[in-house]
């Protein structure tokens, strides 16, 4: 019966002491700073939609009778699944840190001698122990804090991805418009080309004309009817790409571009301040900073590895005669002698967070010029615009006009009626290139600062 008892007393100690160590190990781990619960609550509030749960027939621009630039973008970015991809590197990057931060489960030992191997003559002897590993202080944390800040570089690696697919989403959508006014332009000059073709004929008819006149305007034809065909590949290409990035069928209808696209504001004089404003806005750089973080932290728990960890431990022997020696506690103490390699992993440490320094400085050398030159190309693609507006297309559309009139009273060949559609012709695909080239190099500029395209223009 004493025994008995003697087992029941040492079972309520161990599950006890179980109890305890359970506690304080869940206490621990569930204790997150107050930096993980910010960033878990920016992840809880991102309402980033499942794009791989989004039906490839489904109908994004139902009832649009025109496809505006900011509608393109914002569907990019609510469709695309390569934003749901990084979100949830997001969310696996910040789930590291409850499982750093949190303890070593206890170790639960037992042991029976059962009548000492057949001896009828001692009772059998218990032995139970429970030990808890516990490291060095401020290891853990250093731990928690280094996966804090790989999570925030996750989550500026988020917005990275949306703010290149809304890059890509706006440069398209250039694209689009500009080979479907293309289109729309040389089908508008095989039709002047036909007239043309009349015009000469009749004249040749009368002898006013040589046979070659409208020869010279069927092959000019020709080469119009080849490029509506190069121009439409091009158009159907961009729509595919368009698609691809909604994550819809590659041949699923677009609506048309408008007719002429808003010309984005120049706005000179502000790259110094755009530079500084980039530099705390752009993700890249504020991910870069964070992995910079982040080796910094771990360099500091490499330190830490010089300190020894502790593992309390608490026993009960009923091999012990006397009652009062059978429960016990004790400590073990590693013991740090493998300083070689403590000191390399300082130095790989030291090594990993010059290489995240430098990394990130290269950056912002980077970011400054992109503001710069994406500044200068903006003001480019407006002189250009506004050279081929003002001046090269009335001089043009006046020049045909002059020709067609000087060949029907005789003054000048049909070649240089020709030669005049053909240099009005490429007066007004440059225009269309020249407007498309503003919007890619402001989505640029925005892309350099850090900004989404398209959403204030």
């Amino acid at each position: 019966m004493r025994r008995h008892e003697r087992w029941r007393t040492a079972r309520d100690r161990i599950l006890i002491g179980i109890a305890a160590l359970f506690a304080a190990t869940a206490c621990t781990s569930a204790s997150h700073p107050h930096r993980y619960r910010e960033l878990d609550e920016r992840w809880q509030r991102d309402h980033g939609e499942a794009a791989s749960d989004v039906s490839l027939d489904d109908s994004v621009f139902a009832g649009a009778a025109v496809l505006e630039r900011r509608a393109l973008v914002e569907a990019v970015l609510e469709r695309n699944p390569n934003v749901r991809a990084a979100r949830y590197a997001w969310r696996a990057a910040l789930d590291r840190h409850p499982q750093v931060v949190a303890w070593d489960d206890p170790m639960l030992g037992a042991g029976l001698a059962p009548r000492s191997f057949g001896s009828d003559a001692v009772d059998d002897a218990y032995t139970f122990d429970l030990s808890q590993r516990v490291p060095f202080p401020g290891k853990r944390r250093l731990e928690g804090e280094a996966a804090l800040a790989e999570a925030a570089a996750a989550s500026h690696d988020y917005e990275a991805v949306k703010l290149g697919l809304a890059t890509m989403a706006s440069t398209l959508y250039d694209d689009y418009y500009l080979a479907t006014r293309s289109l729309e332009i040389n089908a508008e000059h095989v039709v002047l080309l036909r007239d043309f073709m009349r015009v000469a004929a009749a004249r040749y008819e009368v002898g006013e004309a040589s046979q070659q006149d409208p020869l010279q305007a069927e092959v000019r034809l020709a080469h119009a009817t080849h490029r509506d065909v190069v121009l439409d590949t091009s158009r159907r290409i961009t729509a595919e790409r368009i698609n691809a990035l909604l994550h819809r069928d590659p041949k699923a209808e677009l609506p048309p571009p408008p007719r002429r696209i808003a010309v984005p504001v120049s706005e000179p004089g502000h790259e110094g301040a755009w530079s500084e404003e980039a530099l705390a806005e752009v993700p890249e750089i504020a991910a870069a900073s964070a992995r910079e973080d982040a080796e910094a932290k771990r360099m500091a728990r490499a330190r830490r590895e010089y300190w020894p960890d502790v593992t309390v431990l608490g026993a009960y022997n009923g091999v012990m005669q006397e009652e009062e020696l059978q429960p016990f506690v004790g400590l073990q103490l590693s013991v740090p002698l493998q300083l070689g390699r403590r000191r390399a992993a300082v130095e790989e440490a030291s090594a990993r967070l010059e290489a995240a320094r430098s990394a990130r400085l290269a950056l912002e050398d980077g970011v400054r010029l992109a503001v710069q030159s994406g500044v200068d190309r903006l003001e480019e693609a407006h002189h250009v615009e506004r050279l081929f507006r003002d001046r090269l297309l009335p001089a043009a559309r006046d020049h045909v006009a002059a020709a067609r009139s000087g060949f029907e009273t005789g003054r000048n060949s049909f070649l240089a009626l020709i030669e005049a559609e053909r240099n009005l012709l490429d007066t007004e695909l440059g225009h269309q290139e020249a407007l498309a080239s503003l919007g890619r190099r402001r989505a640029e500029l925005d892309r350099a600062r850090g900004r989404l395209p398209a959403l204030d223009w």
